[in-house]
Protein backbone atom coordinates (compact mmCIF):
# COMPACT_ATOMS: atom_id res chain seq x y z
CA UNK A 1 0.00 0.00 0.00
CA UNK A 2 1.56 2.97 -1.30
CA UNK A 3 2.37 6.20 1.68
CA UNK A 4 3.59 3.04 3.66
CA UNK A 5 6.57 4.39 4.50
CA UNK A 6 7.62 5.39 8.08
CA UNK A 7 8.85 8.88 7.05
CA UNK A 8 5.49 9.84 5.41
CA UNK A 9 4.17 8.85 8.64
CA UNK A 10 6.75 10.88 10.70
CA UNK A 11 5.64 13.90 8.13
CA UNK A 12 1.83 13.42 8.49
CA UNK A 13 2.26 13.23 12.51
CA UNK A 14 4.03 16.21 12.60
CA UNK A 15 1.40 18.14 10.27
CA UNK A 16 -1.02 17.14 12.52
CA UNK A 17 0.58 18.21 15.62
CA UNK A 18 1.07 21.27 14.14
CA UNK A 19 -2.60 21.89 13.17
CA UNK A 20 -3.37 21.09 16.57
CA UNK A 21 -1.07 23.51 18.23
CA UNK A 22 -1.47 25.99 15.87
CA UNK A 23 -5.13 26.30 16.88
CA UNK A 24 -4.58 25.84 20.67
CA UNK A 25 -1.95 29.33 20.28
CA UNK A 26 -4.94 30.88 18.27
CA UNK A 27 -7.58 30.01 21.10
CA UNK A 28 -5.05 29.90 24.42
CA UNK A 29 -2.06 32.54 23.00
CA UNK A 30 0.43 29.64 22.99
CA UNK A 31 1.24 26.43 21.85
CA UNK A 32 2.30 25.30 24.99
CA UNK A 33 -0.93 25.00 27.53
CA UNK A 34 1.03 23.04 30.12
CA UNK A 35 1.44 26.61 32.06
CA UNK A 36 -1.81 27.29 31.93
CA UNK A 37 -3.28 24.20 33.08
CA UNK A 38 -0.18 24.52 36.17
CA UNK A 39 -1.67 27.33 37.10
CA UNK A 40 -5.18 26.64 37.16
CA UNK A 41 -5.69 28.93 34.38
CA UNK A 42 -7.39 25.89 32.29
CA UNK A 43 -8.98 22.35 33.22
CA UNK A 44 -6.50 19.26 32.46
CA UNK A 45 -9.28 18.58 29.99
CA UNK A 46 -11.56 20.76 27.80
CA UNK A 47 -13.04 22.35 24.55
CA UNK A 48 -10.87 24.23 22.17
CA UNK A 49 -13.74 24.45 19.06
CA UNK A 50 -17.44 22.99 19.09
CA UNK A 51 -15.43 20.23 17.46
CA UNK A 52 -12.26 19.85 19.26
CA UNK A 53 -11.09 19.23 22.60
CA UNK A 54 -7.68 18.74 24.19
CA UNK A 55 -6.30 16.66 27.24
CA UNK A 56 -3.35 17.17 28.98
CA UNK A 57 -0.90 14.81 31.09
CA UNK A 58 2.49 14.47 32.22
CA UNK A 59 4.25 17.08 29.54
CA UNK A 60 2.38 16.61 26.84
CA UNK A 61 -0.98 16.61 25.35
CA UNK A 62 -3.98 15.05 23.08
CA UNK A 63 -6.10 16.70 21.28
CA UNK A 64 -9.12 15.25 19.14
CA UNK A 65 -9.53 16.96 16.25
CA UNK A 66 -12.58 16.46 14.39
CA UNK A 67 -11.14 14.10 12.03
CA UNK A 68 -7.94 12.44 14.10
CA UNK A 69 -6.82 12.44 17.94
CA UNK A 70 -3.30 13.12 18.53
CA UNK A 71 -0.81 13.05 21.19
CA UNK A 72 2.13 14.33 21.31
CA UNK A 73 4.53 15.85 24.36
CA UNK A 74 6.19 19.20 24.61
CA UNK A 75 9.94 19.10 24.00
CA UNK A 76 12.81 21.60 25.33
CA UNK A 77 12.11 24.94 24.79
CA UNK A 78 8.32 24.36 23.93
CA UNK A 79 9.12 22.51 20.90
CA UNK A 80 6.17 20.52 19.55
CA UNK A 81 7.87 19.39 16.70
CA UNK A 82 9.58 15.88 18.56
CA UNK A 83 8.34 12.29 18.04
CA UNK A 84 9.32 9.13 19.41
CA UNK A 85 8.40 4.98 18.32
CA UNK A 86 5.12 5.39 21.25
CA UNK A 87 3.17 8.53 19.38
CA UNK A 88 4.02 7.18 15.80
CA UNK A 89 2.09 3.54 16.86
CA UNK A 90 -0.91 5.54 18.38
CA UNK A 91 -0.97 8.00 15.59
CA UNK A 92 -1.00 4.83 13.14
CA UNK A 93 -3.49 2.89 14.78
CA UNK A 94 -5.51 6.14 14.30
CA UNK A 95 -5.34 5.66 10.76
CA UNK A 96 -5.08 1.65 10.66
CA UNK A 97 -5.86 1.43 6.66
CA UNK A 98 -3.22 3.64 5.49
CA UNK A 99 -0.33 3.31 8.13
CA UNK A 100 -1.18 -0.92 8.42
CA UNK A 101 2.56 -1.69 8.53
CA UNK A 102 2.81 0.51 11.63
CA UNK A 103 -0.54 -1.11 13.97
CA UNK A 104 2.47 -3.62 14.95
CA UNK A 105 4.57 -2.16 17.18
CA UNK A 106 7.33 -4.41 16.68
CA UNK A 107 7.21 -3.35 12.66
CA UNK A 108 7.42 0.20 13.45
CA UNK A 109 10.17 0.05 16.42
CA UNK A 110 12.78 -2.04 13.93
CA UNK A 111 11.86 0.33 10.83
CA UNK A 112 12.18 2.88 13.86
CA UNK A 113 15.31 2.00 14.75
CA UNK A 114 16.88 1.99 10.96
CA UNK A 115 15.85 5.38 10.79
CA UNK A 116 17.56 6.64 13.81
CA UNK A 117 20.73 4.60 12.77
CA UNK A 118 20.88 6.06 8.86
CA UNK A 119 21.00 9.65 11.06
CA UNK A 120 17.50 11.12 10.08
CA UNK A 121 16.49 12.28 13.16
CA UNK A 122 18.11 12.76 16.54
CA UNK A 123 17.69 13.67 20.37
CA UNK A 124 18.91 17.02 21.66
CA UNK A 125 22.08 16.07 23.46
CA UNK A 126 21.04 18.78 25.73
CA UNK A 127 17.79 17.38 26.56
CA UNK A 128 16.12 14.62 28.60
CA UNK A 129 13.51 14.23 26.58
CA UNK A 130 12.39 11.14 24.54
CA UNK A 131 11.59 13.29 21.56
CA UNK A 132 13.69 12.56 18.60
CA UNK A 133 13.35 15.72 16.18
CA UNK A 134 14.36 15.41 11.93
CA UNK A 135 17.59 16.57 11.18
CA UNK A 136 17.85 20.00 9.39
Amino acid sequence: MKNQTLENLINEYLDQVKKATDLLERIFGTKNILRLWHSKEILQRGRVTDDVSYELHGVGCRVYLSEICVDFDYGPNERVDGFDPWRLYMYACEMPRKYKKYTDKTALEQDFSKYIAQGKAKRLIDSTSNLYFLKP
